[in-house]
């Protein structure tokens, strides 16, 4: 039976992953450190599509996740092929007056429990010759701008660590795709609804819906690389070519200060 697992999959972009793919008839593992959250959605799905969902509780942030993970998984006797590295978490603040504990839990959830899950599943599916595997990037790794050192650091982290895993996989059976979305209308943003409406129109901020169907896509066809939307695709081009400094006089004008004090 063909089986997906998704990190982070009970909320955000990783809600629409999972319903996305039940959609399709995929049978689920969806990974959350919420588990009542986790629970009810995977009922949902169940009951909305007829697949199989089993809801794994998992702190992506231990040490041990991944391999708790994986012998869950061996233990059930499922075949995961297709592995989604969604899990994140979003932080803005100078490296200066961030917790040292809150910089050691990004970098966990975000680069070491990723690429462990990779390298325990990839390895089963280039036994079996097929396997698809996404890692979640973001637009910021290509934007290592003030008060994102670290959270911009570990998405740079896992564009290359995409790259480097498709070289290695392409042979294999096994496609590696790396997305990377600007910003996503997800609970990671506490903004008002008119102020989410309007950046929504405007192509600012992605839809979930938009982002986890445009990344299947790409995943399903092979592709390594997937920047949804249009303006994403620009404003990677743009960040690439503006050095870091020139953001700095933006990020002093009131609208734009305001905005990045409340997300």
């Amino acid at each position: 039976m063909n089986y997906a697992l998704i990190t982070g999959g009970s909320s955000g972009i990783g809600r629409e992953y999972v319903r996305q793919l039940a959609a399709k008839g995929w049978n689920l593992i969806i990974v959350s450190n919420r588990e009542e959250d986790n629970a009810r959605v995977a009922e949902e799905l169940t009951a909305q599509y007829g697949i199989k969902a089993e809801p794994l509780y998992a702190d992506l942030t231990e040490k041990d996740a991944a391999e708790k993970i994986y012998d869950h998984v061996q233990r059930m006797g499922i075949e995961v092929e297709v592995l989604i590295n969604n899990a994140g978490m979003l932080l803005f603040s100078q490296l200066c007056n961030t917790p040292t504990e809150q910089l050691e839990r990004i970098i966990a959830l975000h680069c070491t429990t990723p690429t462990k899950l990779c390298q325990l599943f990839a390895s089963k599916m280039a036994e079996r010759g097929r396997g698809h595997i996404l890692i979640m990037s973001s637009i910021t790794a290509w934007t290592p701008y003030p008060t994102i050192s670290h959270y911009a650091a570990t998405k740079c982290y896992l564009r290359s660590f995409a790259q480097s895993l498709w070289y290695e996989m392409r042979d294999r059976g096994v496609s590696v795709t790396a997305v990377f979305p600007s910003a996503v209308d997800t609970p990671f943003y506490d903004l008002d609804d008119k102020m989410r409406r309007w950046l929504l129109r405007c192509g600012v901020m992605l839809s979930a819906e938009s982002v986890a169907r445009k990344a299947l896509r790409a995943m399903f066809r092979g592709r390594r690389r997937c920047l949804p939307g249009f303006l994403t695709k620009v404003e990677a081009a743009i960040c690439w070519l503006l050095p870091a400094w020139a953001l700095l006089p933006i990020m002093k004008i009131p609208a734009v200060r305001r905005i990045l004090e409340r997300i």
